[in-house]
């Protein structure tokens, strides 16, 4: 297939999760990234969960696809030669994302001085420029205050670094958008992403702000309620759990029929002079509403549930740990996934992109550390291989294919 990105070049300086997750996101629709790291690796090189070998399978992860070279950032001939990947990258080139703060020579003002047309993503952490990660940003903006069981006094933080994917994603979209205004124009773009920014416009789109504005209350702890309407977890009687949501008045009618309470929901909204057609009434049933059907779901099995549910519009799932993936078969027909062979890791499991354009590429293994220093330098800045040997005997550059 024809990559949607194919002759896009994108130069990547960065580490943990943001600014890897861009370039992977392009990567996997066909754009060449070239990872750039400093000899011996970034701050995310050996960052868990690790293979028994030690390798970081987190790296390996995000950053499948592209190509990695090493350079000396702390030597002037690194940052040159960095300077020089930039000018040279050709026409679908000219693009570097980063999360690198306070370094001038990878900034937008002296990249555009090689590169006229330069489009330059620059992350950072709050809107001012200070740095910040997920977990402090979730923190500021009171999520973990609202996460966690009734009752619970302290913050409960999630385990999703949710704002490091937006930013991510959103880092890729900014690029496009970019990259297709020069294809209009000719100009390239300087363009700031505060993960700060980030969530805060993601927890305004959500209603979260303007609730707190116009209420001037806390939304409270709730467990696993859905905020609103009726969802929540019911125990199984063979000792799993499962998660029943009904969004909607059809949702909610469907479940009535299938565990056979319809009678005893309408007899209920009598007494309680309440319609479950509205989210709200669901809403402040919902401990009522549960334990007419907690006893439903205690008496089947999950398979049994299925069998009921399966079918009706009553949106449901077991919960399922991470082992039970990839272990009980169901990944087996989603084509997004291939096995790849990961250098320092082994044959793993690795996801193309979810976008299904007519096919998806098939996900290729992360390079090792540095493997392609010698072949960019050379193709791109039409050194010798004499040349690159003598960079890395006075290190400027690596050497490649260090695990």
């Amino acid at each position: 297939m024809i990559a949607p990105l194919d002759g896009l070049r994108v130069l990547e300086i960065s580490s943990f999760v943001a600014s890897p997750l861009c370039g992977l996101t392009l990567a996997q629709l066909g754009a060449e990234v070239i990872r750039i790291d400093p000899i011996g690796g970034a701050g995310d090189q050996h960052r868990w969960p690790l293979a028994p070998s030690g390798t970081s399978i987190y790296w390996a992860g995000l950053n499948k696809g592209k190509r990695s070279v090493t350079l000396n950032f702390r030597d002037p001939d690194g940052q040159r030669i960095l300077a020089g990947l930039v000018a040279a990258s050709g026409p679908g080139g000219g693009i570097v994302v980063t999360n690198a703060a306070g370094r001038p020579w990878l900034g937008y003002d002296h990249l555009v001085t090689v590169r006229p047309d330069l489009i330059h993503l620059q992350i950072t952490g709050y809107h001012d420029g200070r740095p910040a990660v997920d977990y402090t940003i979730n923190a500021g903006l009171g999520f973990p205050l609202v996460t966690g069981p009734e009752g619970h006094r302290g913050p409960v933080n999630h385990v999703l670094p949710a704002w490091d994917v937006a930013c991510g994603l959103h880092a890729a979209i900014g690029l496009l958008s970019a990259e297709r205004r020069r294809r209009l124009t000719g100009e390239g773009s300087r363009i700031t992403l505060a993960l700060e920014d980030v969530a805060l416009a993601v927890t305004g789109h959500l209603g979260f702000l303007a609730e707190a504005q116009l209420t001037g209350a806390d939304r409270p702890r709730i467990g696993n309620h859905l905020y609103g309407g009726f969802a929540r977890d019911f125990a199984t009687g063979d000792g799993e759990r499962v998660m029943v949501i009904a969004v909607t008045a059809r949702h909610f009618a469907d479940l009535a029929a299938a565990t056979g309470l319809a009678p005893a929901f309408a007899e209920l909204e009598r007494l309680l002079d309440a319609d479950f057609a509205v989210d709200g009434d669901r809403y402040a049933h919902r401990e009522v509403i549960a334990s007419l059907l907690a006893p439903w779901f205690a008496r089947r099995s999950v398979a049994e549930i299925g069998r009921d549910l399966d079918g009706t519009s009553v949106l449901w799932s077991r919960y399922r740990r991470f082992t039970d993936l990839v272990s009980d078969g169901g990944l087996a027909g989603n084509s997004m996934l291939h096995e790849i062979d990961q250098p320092g890791v082994g044959a793993v499991l690795a996801a193309a992109s979810p976008l299904d354009q007519d096919g998806r590429l098939a996900p290729c293994p992360a390079s090792r550390l540095g493997a392609d220093t010698a072949e960019v330098l050379t193709g791109l800045l039409g050194l010798s291989a004499a040349e690159v040997r003598a960079l890395a005997e006075r290190g400027v550059a690596g050497e490649g294919g260090s695990p």
